[in-house]
């Protein structure tokens, strides 16, 4: 470079006659040239101290920072390769995969990168279609324009409508639209696509339903003739109407026939409707579907013998938040619908009661509402027939309804003639189809008699299996007999292998063994508790445990076949309600009025729970009833005020429903609790020995 920029300066001040690579001259005809004394002029004006100096032979100046390379070095290449990948673009994103369980690296990145971008909609004037657009403008067709050379009189058109370069518009056409205007886009272009949601966040799909028809002209008639047909039914029916209570407006008769047409469209788009309410649901509890299926507390590995519960949803219903729930039920049918009772516990403030029917899909209003003139204290979902429900009232009296009649009023209902209870039906229960293969079930009340209930002909027949009687209160009646005093009894269950064995709890705090066979004496009675007995419920994997809870804090487990119980748990308030877990033996959750519930699995912590949780959000709110779902990981809670909280259990809650524990079978479940009663049993029967 050096080297080029001196050569450049030789070429600026060496004259036009002198060669570059010229290192002598002949002086002698130089000096006798005219030129000479000017040149030497020029040369001391310069700065030159001889005027021949700047003739000398040229010099190279090597820097002193120059490197020394070998001719090979010099011949050296060095390529630098170009790639279309963005170096900003992060190389190391990774995504949790919820199939594998793990995280993984995404292969593909977007190496795009925009730097401009814009869309234009100009053309040259002297293209073809900038000329065919001129000449369109300014009022001349497609037909007296030719392609250029073809035509001179096309040309001589143009020409006489004045100079184009200006390219701007008359008046006379300043409205004009052009037809074609180059910015067009399809309507599809134009829409908002959403992006489509993952898999991971869906859940159950919304039911879908396929319709297709023609429509023909015979199609259409047929549908004008049936239009007809029902709007001349309308007018006969509002002539009979007329012809027996006199006449009618007729601003009367449009009103009536618009909310006949509006009662008919609101049923037609009953179905449609409750769908889309669905999925507009499903879109608003998006978090909490997606924590329902998928919620696993990663904090469970990190402590062995403690878990969580995570509320989900809500339930309540505005004109039943100021009643008690005094029954819960899952259907054995249908795994996503719950049946909710509502009443009151208080004797002082009895009213109407309601029956509420939810669903997992519709967290925010029931899907069948059944209000009742008294309030309701139990209710029970049948097992195969997942359309009817029996219902036992304050008043006494128990019906059954049924779904798919879509009627508020029961289907069938007992009478003071057909026998039905003198006090509060504390809990009802559906039994297995009698030998005419008649629907039955069971009621236990406060008047001491546990009865059954056949469904013949429509009707409802009744049969007292046991009266429940105290045996060591008697009283002296009149001539000196004995009078017994009835019972009163608050809860039973049937064994799930035993048909004739029951156990029924009663206000005293006893729990009475019986047999369908017998019906004047017990079998066997505990002295359970100090008070009323809330619930008892048979172990469904182990065939001789029972739990049962009571006002006086306790919860304990039995064997029938001895005296004492086996297990006492004392949780420092009233147990309102205690439900065996459907997936483990040694499991099983309370509700407590302080509000609290508390879950326990004996098969890991025999003295204390590995969940204690308080999920009230109001002071002074009691829990009432809970229950396990037969197939989900969850728990629905009622309480005082109406309200119906679903939670779901962590793992170590249920390590039973481990791919590994259900591999092992039922006998698996059995034997866990045969190992916690080979602790327990010979303590007991020493005592009772």
């Amino acid at each position: 470079m050096r080297k080029s920029i001196k050569q450049g300066k030789e070429r600026k001040t060496a004259p036009a006659g002198v060669a570059e690579n010229q290192k002598t001259t002949n002086k002698p005809e130089i000096a006798k040239s005219k030129g000479k004394r000017l040149d030497d002029e020029n040369a001391l004006n310069r700065g030159f101290d001889d005027p021949d100096d700047w003739m000398q032979p040229k010099q190279l100046i090597k820097p002193d920072d120059q490197l020394d390379l070998s001719e090979t070095e010099l011949k050296e290449e060095f390529t630098r390769i170009l790639t279309a990948n963005n170096p900003h673009a992060p190389s190391n994103i990774v995504r949790y995969s919820f199939k594998e369980n793990s995280y993984r690296q995404i292969p593909n990145v977007d190496q795009l990168a925009v730097h401009f971008s814009l869309d234009g909609n100009l053309l040259h004037k002297e293209s073809d279609e900038a000329r065919r657009q001129l000449v369109k403008y300014d009022g001349i067709g497609d037909d007296e324009f030719t392609e250029p050379g073809e035509d001179e009189t096309a040309e001589e058109k143009v020409e006489e409508k004045g100079d184009r370069e200006d390219m701007t518009p008359t008046p006379a056409v300043k409205d004009q639209k052009l037809t074609n205007q180059f910015n067009f886009c399809e309507r599809a272009s134009q829409t908002y696509n959403n992006p489509y949601r993952e898999r991971g966040t869906m859940t159950e799909p919304p039911p879908r339903v396929n319709f297709s028809a023609t429509a023909n002209q015979w199609e259409i008639y047929d549908a004008y003739v049936e239009d007809l047909e029902r709007q001349e039914k309308n007018k006969e029916k509002e002539s009979k109407k007329q012809g027996t209570g006199g006449k009618r407006d007729d601003d009367k008769k449009k009103k009536s026939n618009h909310s006949e047409i509006q009662s008919d469209d609101i049923s037609r788009v009953g179905r449609a409707a409750k769908i889309v309410e669905r999925m507009v649901n499903q879109n608003t509890f998006d978090e909490i579907a997606h924590d329902f299926k998928y919620w696993e507390d990663e904090s469970d590995e990190f402590r062995d013998l403690e878990g969580t519960l995570l509320p989900l949803w809500k339930f309540s219903y505005e004109k039943a938040k100021r009643m008690t729930v005094t029954s819960l039920c899952w259907s054995p049918k249908y795994q996503d619908l719950l049946a909710v009772g509502h009443g009151s516990y208080d004797f002082l403030k009895q009213g109407a009661g309601m029956v509420c029917l939810y669903s997992l899909k519709n967290p925010t209003y029931p899907e069948y509402i059944y209000p009742t003139e008294s309030g309701v204290m139990s209710l029970d979902v049948h097992a195969e027939h997942g359309n009817l429900f029996c219902v036992g009232f304050y008043d006494g009296s128990v019906g059954v309804y049924n779904v798919a009649e879509k009627k508020a009023r029961p289907l069938y209902l007992s009478t003071a003639k057909s026998g039905k209870h003198t006090d509060p039906v504390w809990q009802v229960k559906w039994q297995k189809d009698d030998l005419d293969g008649n629907l039955n079930f069971f009621s236990v009340s406060a008047d001491g008699r546990v009865v059954q209930w056949i469904i013949v002909k429509s009707e409802l027949h009744f049969t007292d299996v046991i009266r429940l009687k105290m045996d060591d209160v008697t009283s002296d009646g009149p001539e000196g007999t004995q009078l017994t005093t009835l019972g009163c009894g608050t809860a039973f269950d049937f064994h799930e292998s035993i048909d004739y064995l029951f156990l029924v709890g009663t206000e005293e705090g006893k729990i009475h063994k019986c047999s369908k066979a017998y019906s004047t004496q017990y079998l066997t009675t505990y002295n359970a508790h100090h008070m009323a007995v809330y619930s008892v419920k048979w172990n469904p994997f182990h065939s001789k445990i029972f739990i049962s809870c009571s006002a006086d804090w306790t919860v304990k487990i039995w064997d029938h076949t001895l005296q004492e119980p086996i297990f006492t748990f004392d949780l420092n308030s009233a147990v309102g309600d205690v439900a065996w877990a459907p997936y483990s033996s040694t499991v099983f959750a309370a509700v407590t009025s302080s509000g609290t519930v508390v879950v326990y699995d004996l098969s890991l912590n025999k003295y204390e729970p590995v969940c204690e949780q308080f999920v009230v959000h109001k002071k002074k709110t009691k829990l009432t009833h809970i229950e396990f779902n037969p197939v989900h990981p969850m728990i629905i809670i009622g309480d005082d005020r109406g309200y119906v909280t679903s939670l779901k259990l962590s793992p170590n809650l249920r390590k039973a429903t481990h791919p590994k524990e259900k591999a092992k079978g039922p006998e698996n479940e059995v034997a866990k609790m045969e190992k916690l009663l080979s602790l327990v049993r010979e303590p007991a029967e020493k005592a009772n020995s």
